[in-house]
């Protein structure tokens, strides 16, 4: 790993890059705090100088977009390194694969505008694949009465807390994609973002369903970027 007084003596910020990478099932027990350390560790052992931020206790510049609940895998996650040094980032891609962990993959990586939003600000949906044992239900029914309704009243229990809203806010879309005599696979579109997070084993609640055997993010959906940054990174400039 790169040393960390060399990285968190400078806040310098040289570029912004973009990965995007799958979790397999050895990693889906990784926590968001985990995941984060592991990244800054490949990253420096990959050669990358990290910028970091100032004051007494300086951080590393390395965010991902969004957390995963435990035991999901995804070939779709994000994360956002700003580093101190210009880094190649189609040669990056294969330095860094060897410094991670079985279970996670790299996908590809780029440059992306300094001046862009927080990758936790930017998402604003999640796509998934979701596979139920159905055991004979009427899953297309479900699933067209669910996207029928103005309102899912929902409540969420967490120990002795209940937190009381509407799901439906929360379900952009669902569609069955391989329904079979026992089971099925739904594509799910759910928020995930600032304003709310849909889950997929309450969403296969909602419709009557057993909690889900496989849950499998595919995609990360970010707010539009502008025309005025779209028209920049066309002429090979960064905001």
């Amino acid at each position: 790993m790169a040393e960390h007084d060399a990285g968190a003596a400078s806040g310098t910020k040289a570029q912004r890059l973009r990965i995007r990478f799958g979790r397999g099932p050895e990693a889906a027990a990784v926590g968001h705090l985990d995941m984060t350390r592991i990244w800054v560790q490949a990253l420096g052992s990959a050669g990358v100088v990290l910028s970091y931020s100032q004051g007494s206790r300086p951080q590393p510049r390395v965010t991902i977009a969004a957390g995963l609940p435990m035991g999901v895998t995804s070939e779709g996650e994000l994360l956002d390194a700003i580093t101190a040094e210009v880094v190649e980032p189609a040669a990056l891609s294969g330095r860094l694969g060897p410094e991670l962990p079985e279970g996670l993959t790299v996908l590809g990586v780029s440059e992306v505008g300094m001046g862009l939003p927080s990758l936790p600000s930017a998402v604003r949906w999640a796509d998934y694949d979701v596979d139920i044992d159905a055991n004979g239900e009427d899953v297309p029914k479900a699933v067209a009465d669910l996207l029928a309704a103005d309102a899912l009243p929902w409540e969420d229990r967490r120990g002795e807390k209940t937190r009381r809203y509407d799901l439906r806010p929360l379900v952009g879309d669902v569609t069955v994609v391989e329904p079979c005599t026992d089971t099925v696979r739904l594509a799910m579109r759910l928020r995930c973002g600032p304003d709310g997070v849909g889950r997929a084993d309450q969403v296969a609640k909602a419709l009557g369903l057993p909690d889900p055997v496989r849950v499998h993010r595919r995609r990360l959906l970010l707010a539009d970027e502008s025309r005025a940054r779209l028209a920049w990174r066309r002429r090979g400039r960064y905001l």
